[in-house]
């Protein structure tokens, strides 16, 4: 009921190594990257052996306690958190394997792996287990952010710990009366003669916040310094470490950072939530109450640079719904092959049939399968546009990666948290009543899944990015850039012979430059805005099938059940899902009012 591979023992249902293979050689040849001075001691047999790594150790480690940290959620009795022992366990091997510095430079201790091969070996510790996948997530982020804008002393004191697995990060933003309104944080960071700062003030929904499961937590803190500018442009970045480093690297004082509260989620619940209280005046570093920070950048950067951490993070959690989509699928995949129920409507007797021989079940299954397979592509796209960023030739190839990345991320996060949890919700559809029981996996999928539309941002939140901001800026050159990309993909696509979902893309991508100018000439930002999650959807189903394309152009004529199926899937999508835009453009371009004028008090 709990299976990791299937009955032959072979294939795992995680994820699939040979459509892992085909992203990443057949599509995107990531193996090419190895021409370039930052990959050249890297090959195909390097690549291939940390994702064997990856897969093993989120079999062996990851996969087998998913359940019981489910079961067994951290508990806080007032002093400490408790969890269940193979949580650190498996975090400890996997700082072992090095996969937490997999695409930081050799300088830090990491790999230098392009991002591409990095974040597909990381889909199989998301799949395996998102909760305690949690906690590297964050850290590897965490350290990121330090690396591109930390000082030469606090990359020294903090990075080299959390490559090592020694340490772990966090990014604490939220606060109980803010959510998701940064502007609204009230966290106070004083100066101090030294050049340090003391913090007071509450942080909620930090996951990781508090543990035994390293030596040393890193917080990457944003405060207000007293005195400064109102609103977000007032907001600087803090580093604040759980425990003082002491001058000759060894663990100091204690820091005023205390654990309040353990917060209780439908799903991750092997990830501890906590509220945090900096400066309570529990722990008082050098007599003096308040949490030890050390500023980042320069005073009100902070929202700018913390970006950094969370528009990694934003295409992370699309990459932990993909994966959990993924698992999913896989899963109901095996269930409809080996659960007999039922016969074909031509039958006269006979035994019962495998379900999946039911049109039915092979629709929802098809329907996991293009949505499964296609946001894992797309998060993969996205680091591969992170590759071309770090090393392409020129300037301006480097320059169009990131503005295309940029452009992409909102979609990149909402898109597989939207429809990957369709994707769960269907594996439980395909197992019937054993679906929604706690015997069978794809229950806890569900739930862990449905945190991920919340998670780093909203679908609101995500769709006023991308309409109020990405499509915009710079005169529409992302928007633009996106749309170039795609008619490019279609040009590939008719020489091809591919001409049915040529056209369809193409259409599509016409209708996306139409509505987008139809809804900036509205004249009224509120109307236009009021429209930007139908916005998002509509044009993340567009981006989504544009990815479906790509395979099928990289697929070429090649034969075989696992290029059927690739085909399959591509035509489920564009037949029955690429379709569903068209009302959404038409309900879009005529500028509707419904939700803005809604009175409050008829609801």
């Amino acid at each position: 009921m709990w299976p990791r591979v299937s009955l032959d023992g072979v294939r795992s249902l995680l994820l699939s190594r040979r459509d892992l293979d085909f992203l990443l050689h057949e599509w995107l040849d990531v193996e090419a990257l190895t021409k370039r001075e930052r990959f050249a001691e890297h090959s195909r047999e390097t690549f291939d052996a940390v994702l064997e790594l990856s897969e093993q150790v989120a079999e062996e480690q990851f996969a087998p306690h998913n359940r019981a940290a489910d079961l067994d959620e951290p508990r806080f009795d007032g002093e400490r958190v408790h969890m269940i022992p193979e949580v650190a366990a498996a975090l400890r091997v996997f700082a072992g394997t090095g996969i937490t510095g997999a695409a930081m430079d050799e300088s830090v201790g990491g790999m230098q792996l392009p991002q591409t091969v990095a974040q597909a070996c990381f889909l199989w510790f998301q799949a395996a287990n998102i909760a305690t996948s949690a906690y590297p997530f964050l850290t590897i982020a965490n350290a990121n952010l330090l690396l591109a804008h930390g000082s030469p002393e606090q990359i020294a004191t903090y990075v080299g710990p959390m490559v090592e697995g020694r340490w772990f990060g966090t990014m604490c933003l939220s606060e109980p009366q803010a959510g998701s309104s940064l502007a609204d944080i009230t966290t106070r960071a004083e100066p101090r003669d030294d050049g340090t700062y003391r913090l007071s003030g509450n942080k909620m929904w930090i996951s990781g916040g508090d543990h035994d499961l390293s030596e040393n937590i890193v917080h990457l803190v944003l405060a207000k310094i007293p005195g400064g500018p109102a609103g977000v442009k007032g907001i600087s970045l803090f580093v604040v470490p759980k425990v003082l480093p002491g001058s000759d690297g060894a663990d100091g004082e204690r820091n005023d950072v205390v654990l309040a509260g353990v917060n209780h989620k439908m799903g991750y619940r092997g990830t501890v939530n906590t509220l945090l209280n900096f400066g309570e005046g529990k722990h008082t570093p050098g007599g003096e109450a308040g949490a030890v920070g050390h500023i980042v950048g320069e005073p009100g950067q902070g929202l700018a640079l913390m970006f950094h951490m969370m528009n990694e993070a934003r295409v992370g959690v699309g990459g932990g719904a993909a994966a959990l989509g993924y698992t999913g699928y896989l899963h109901a995949l095996d269930y409809a092959r080996t659960r007999t129920q039922g016969r074909p409507p031509t039958a006269k007797g006979g035994p019962p049939v495998p379900i999946i021989e039911h049109p039915d079940v092979a629709r929802m299954l098809l329907a996991q399968k293009s949505y499964a397979e296609g946001a894992v592509a797309l998060i993969l796209y996205c680091a591969r546009l992170l590759d071309e960023e770090r090393t392409a030739a020129t300037e301006e190839g480097r320059a169009q990666a990131h503005l295309l990345l940029d452009t992409l991320t909102p979609i990149a996060k909402s898109w597989p948290s939207q429809w990957c949890l369709a994707a769960n919700d269907l594996a439980i559809q395909v197992h019937g009543g054993y679906g929604y029981t706690r015997e069978y996996a794809v229950e806890q999928f569900y739930r862990d899944n449905r945190l991920n539309p919340i998670h780093e941002g909203t679908h609101g939140i995500q769709g006023l990015d991308l309409l109020g901001r990405k499509v915009v800026i710079g005169g529409g050159a992302g928007l633009t850039l996106l749309l170039r990309t795609l008619t490019a993909t279609v040009g590939r696509a008719r020489t091809a012979g591919l001409t049915e979902q040529a056209d369809a893309l193409a259409t599509a991508v016409t209708r996306v430059e139409e509505v987008t100018r139809a809804l900036w000439s509205a004249g009224d930002p509120a109307v236009t805005l009021a429209n930007s999650s139908v916005y998002l959807e509509a044009v993340g189903h567009v981006v989504m099938a544009w990815i479906w394309l790509e395979q099928l152009v990289a697929a070429g004529d090649r034969e075989g059940d696992f290029y059927a199926g690739k085909r399959a899937a591509a035509q489920y999508f564009f037949r029955h899902e690429l379709p569903r835009t068209g009302p959404q453009f038409a309900l879009l371009e005529s500028l509707d009012r419904t939700t803005l004028d809604v009175d409050p008090a008829w609801l």
